[in-house]
């Protein structure tokens, strides 16, 4: 497998990542009755950790999408270059670090590898255009 669908691939597991951090987190703090019963009550959650937990899992999933779209796209067009391997492993990496920085509530370096992860998303859409 090459380096874009392997990202791909690591990046899904990120995803999955994301999923179980913050349910945990959240279950930990509303219980596990909320989280196996209807969740029709206000389920806000406890404590700034889970809050940002939440929003960097509504926030990876915002740009996964995309990021997805464009390995699927360089992969179906073979049309796989150093700017896609570099672009997706930028991706990769960038979102690997953007969790644990934005669950510590680190504001300008978390918009930073933030960008990282955009260059990365940009880079993989370089051989599709020219």
């Amino acid at each position: 497998m090459n380096t874009e669908l392997t990202c791909l691939a690591w990046t899904t597991i990120l995803g999955l990542a994301h999923i179980l951090i913050a349910a945990h987190v959240r279950t930990k703090e509303l219980g596990i009755s909320w989280n196996m019963g209807a969740r029709d009550t206000n389920s806000q959650a406890v404590s700034p950790l889970a809050g940002r937990l939440h929003r960097a899992q509504v926030n990876f999933f915002e740009t996964f999408p995309l990021f997805a779209a464009a390995i699927l796209l360089v992969s179906a067009t073979q049309s796989f270059s150093i700017y896609s391997q570099f672009g997706a492993i930028a991706y990769l990496a960038a979102r690997i670090i953007y969790l644990p920085i934005y669950a510590l509530g680190i504001p300008l370096i978390r918009s930073l590898v933030w960008l990282v992860s955009m260059i990365g998303f940009l880079l993989i859409l370089v051989p599709l255009f020219f």
